[in-house]
């Protein structure tokens, strides 16, 4: 069964398009990245999920069907804007919240406790909200967002105004929920955050699905031919096949001239004399997709 099927959503308010066409699958046990520009219809596809929205057209099944009351007692939402009670004790506030999604308050008090020593916040319990930082505030939320032990777990922007060692801990965290089976929907801004955590990603601009799939899949599709080199001796002014080189951490890339082969620039390196350390296809990162895709698509618009 799918945590979640999306089926060509799409969503109209007046004249503005948030949402067209839109689908896309998440499987139990992984991280899914739902990445896009500001605009892009990310935070309508979450409110469709969530049923906050309907859809014009399309469906949405969630956990095996329609949404119900009890299974909004089985997700866990983190929202990007932050939605605690200002004026009330940290402990208390977490509590409450705790029991509307179905934990006994005893229960709840002791996970809670849990959670506070893990996030280091035990001694702000009787804190206001309003008197923590932002840092603490956020840590606040991720412990509402998990303390009621949710199948699926929908976040957006986790690591805001967490400093490294908190952001470790919480990608430490996902990666327990991971494993324990639980379905983490993630949108973020994060690039690097999304390279290291997620299985696989859709990515939304402009209300429309522009790529969908694992993300190794996906870079390897939009991998060209250049490579990085690393060698012990010094690269040779002139290499048969290679366009023009450039620096690329402590080594070289070199760009390849249409029609070269990766394997043929390695064969022309021995036996030119080189000692070769590293020799690897240039792999493009996420923020470089990112920016290619989006770019493409405003100049085919």
């Amino acid at each position: 069964m799918k945590t979640i099927q999306v089926e060509h959503i799409s969503k109209t308010f007046s004249t503005q398009r948030a949402v067209h066409d839109v689908s896309f699958e998440v499987e139990p046990g992984e991280i899914f990245g739902l990445l896009g520009p500001n605009g892009a219809g990310k935070t309508t596809t979450i409110r469709i999920i969530l049923d906050l929205f309907k859809p014009d057209s399309g469906k949405v099944s969630i956990l095996g069907g329609a949404m119900t009351e009890d299974k909004k007692n089985n997700i866990g939402y983190l929202p990007e804007d932050r939605g605690l009670y200002q004026d009330i004790q940290l402990e208390r506030t977490l509590v409450y919240l705790a029991t509307l999604k179905g934990v006994p308050q005893l229960e709840a008090k002791k996970r809670i406790d849990d959670y506070l020593t893990r996030f280091d916040l035990a001694e702000h319990r009787k804190k206001k909200i309003k008197e923590l930082s932002k840092g603490m505030q956020q840590k606040a939320q991720l412990i509402s967002t998990l303390v009621h032990k949710p199948e699926l777990i929908i976040i957006d922007e986790p690591f805001a105004s967490l400093d490294p060692v908190n952001t470790q801990m919480v990608k430490d965290i996902l990666r327990d929920q991971r494993q324990n089976g639980v379905s983490i929907v993630m949108s973020t801004h994060q690039m690097h955050q999304v390279e290291e955590l997620c299985d696989r990603l859709v990515l939304i601009n402009k209300g429309d699905n522009m790529l969908y799939g694992e993300l190794n899949e996906i870079r390897r599709r939009y991998a060209g031919s250049d490579v990085n080199v690393r060698v012990l001796n010094s690269l040779p002014t002139s290499l048969p096949g290679v366009e023009h080189v450039s620096p690329h951490n402590g080594g070289h890339r070199l760009h390849l001239t249409s029609g070269s082969s990766p394997q043929d620039v390695l064969r022309s390196l021995v036996n030119q004399g080189m000692v070769v350390e590293q020799f690897e296809i240039a792999v493009p990162t996420l923020d470089e997709i990112f920016i290619q895709v989006v770019t493409e698509a405003g100049t085919a618009e």
